[in-house]
């Protein structure tokens, strides 16, 4: 849904999803679920979620690189820091595909997967593997409430397929 939200003054209908009259700017969506959970509004925090919103999958490096650009000195600390925020009040979604830097993204709360490419590291969105969240029932729950399930799939991007079609399975 988030990831519709993406754009520093797009003007975004977001009323069927979140119950809202209004459409809504990306920072007043920003602003408005940081002060819902207690947050102070900072630019540094407002730049980082601009720079997740311009790709689909981005490590903390890059997003601290872009927020530099837009802001100027910023702390990789603050940019962590920020990161971990907006985690926390649901605005960015974290991955962490084994063996590959952690990565940020906007689609958040519409428990969708990802696939990896061993080669390069390209990840892409998968949709929900079957129905509704949490998508795949355990075969055993050991009194869990499941909520949620994470799947990751590795295979070979077109891309490096392509470059070494001899070594893909």
């Amino acid at each position: 849904m988030l990831a519709k939200v993406c754009g520093s003054i797009q003007k975004l209908d977001l009323f069927q999803f979140m119950g809202m009259v209004e459409p809504m700017t990306t920072e007043s969506l920003v602003t408005e679920r940081l002060k819902e959970a207690g947050m102070r509004i900072t630019a540094p925090r407002l730049a980082v979620f601009s720079v997740v919103c311009e790709e689909a999958h981005i490590a903390a490096d890059d997003v601290a690189r872009g927020v530099r650009h837009k802001l100027g000195t910023v702390s990789t600390q603050t940019v962590y820091d920020a990161l971990r925020t907006l985690v926390a009040v649901g605005l960015v979604g974290r991955i962490e595909p084994a063996g590959h830097p952690v990565l940020y993204e906007t689609r958040t709360g519409d428990n969708h997967h990802h696939v990896v490419c061993r080669a390069c590291g390209r990840v892409e969105d998968v949709a929900c593997a079957i129905g509704e969240a949490p998508c795949l029932t355990a075969a055993e729950s050991h009194g869990f409430a499941i909520d949620e399930a994470e799947v990751v799939y590795w295979g070979t991007c077109p891309d490096c397929a392509a470059k070494v079609p001899e070594q893909v399975p």
